[in-house]
This record gives structure tokens, C-alpha cells and sequence, in this order.
């Protein structure tokens, strides 16, 4: 069962490094995440939501494999099997491209937008939905972000944990 983290942050940018931080120690194998989306409020109050799944482009991959693949099939029933991928291929993609941007995969984007607004102005908040970490490596990389636990999925007694650990490493 995957857990959602909302970690914020004083400067404007910090959330997105800190989600440059986290993507680099997924490359390590330290933290699975499941999703994640950066919000940055300006100073003038307007906020801004960075996806990090673009759910169109992994839609259309899979759909253009997908359709390839049936085209294929379908192309050896009639003997031509490269014109039955390259329409499967075109086909599955523009599907699969309008499915990825219809769906709400991972956090609620209505959740993000409306604790979005609550940031102060001029700070940022990183919204992970997070796998499994190995929490003693993951925190000490994040920590000289000073970031705030803003709101949690974890219980009572964890979400106390984690904050007194990024209070401890800071």
C-alpha cells in the first residue's frame, strides 16, 4: 500500500529540487514512488502544478505498442502484417494518448490544488505517493531542504516519527 507525503518548503523552486533529489535516489533503489507533483505559489498568490507523469506520453507508448502488436495479428489474417502494425501502431497511440489524458492516475489532483492554496505565498510543496522507502538514507539527502510535513496518509504514531526524524536531522 503506497503512502502520501506532502512535504513543504520555503523557496519558490526548493520543491522541485527536492523532487530531483528523490528521482535520483529512485535511481538507487532508496524510494519507490508511486507519483508525485510539485506546487509552487507565487508571491502574487497564483499557484502552479507540475505533474511528474506526463499520463498522455505513457498512454500513447503503451498504446502504440499495444496496437502494433494487434495490427500485427490482425495483418497476418489478410496477409500483410506491416500495414496492419503501422495502423495498430497509429491507432493504439492516438487511444492510448486520449485514455492517459482523461485518467487520474496517483494523487487527487483536486487534494493538490486545494491544499495548493494553502501554502504561504513564495514557498513551495512536494506531494509524493510513496511505495516503500529506506527511511534513514532517504531523509539525511532531503533534510538540508528544511522541508515541513504539511500532511500525511501514514498513522498518528508514524507521521510523529517522521517529523521528529526531519527535526532530528536538521
Amino acid at each position: 500500500m503506497s503512502n502520501l507525503v506532502v512535504l513543504g518548503f520555503d523557496g519558490l523552486h526548493t520543491a522541485d529540487e527536492v523532487l530531483n533529489k528523490v528521482r535520483a535516489l529512485q535511481k538507487q533503489y532508496l524510494i519507490d514512488l508511486e507519483d508525485a507533483c510539485v506546487v509552487e505559489r507565487e508571491k502574487d498568490g497564483r499557484t502552479y502544478i507540475k505533474q511528474a507523469v506526463n499520463l498522455t506520453k505513457v498512454g500513447a507508448a503503451s498504446g502504440g505498442a499495444t496496437g502494433a502488436l494487434w495490427g500485427t495479428l490482425v495483418g497476418l489474417l489478410f496477409l500483410n502484417p506491416l500495414a496492419g502494425m503501422a495502423i495498430g501502431a497509429v491507432v493504439g497511440a492516438g487511444t492510448g494518448a486520449l485514455s492517459g489524458s482523461l485518467a487520474d492516475y496517483g494523487i487527487d489532483d483536486n487534494f493538490v490544488k486545494k491544499l495548493g492554496e494553502t501554502i504561504p505565498p513564495g514557498s513551495s510543496a512536494l506531494f509524493v505517493l510513496v511505495r516503500s522507502a529506506t527511511v534513514d538514507k532517504v531523509l539525511p539527502e532531503i533534510e538540508p531542504y528544511n522541508p515541513r510535513v504539511l500532511k500525511t496518509s501514514l498513522s498518528n504514531e508514524n507521521e510523529a516519527k517522521l517529523t521528529a526524524a526531519l527535526r532530528k536531522v536538521a
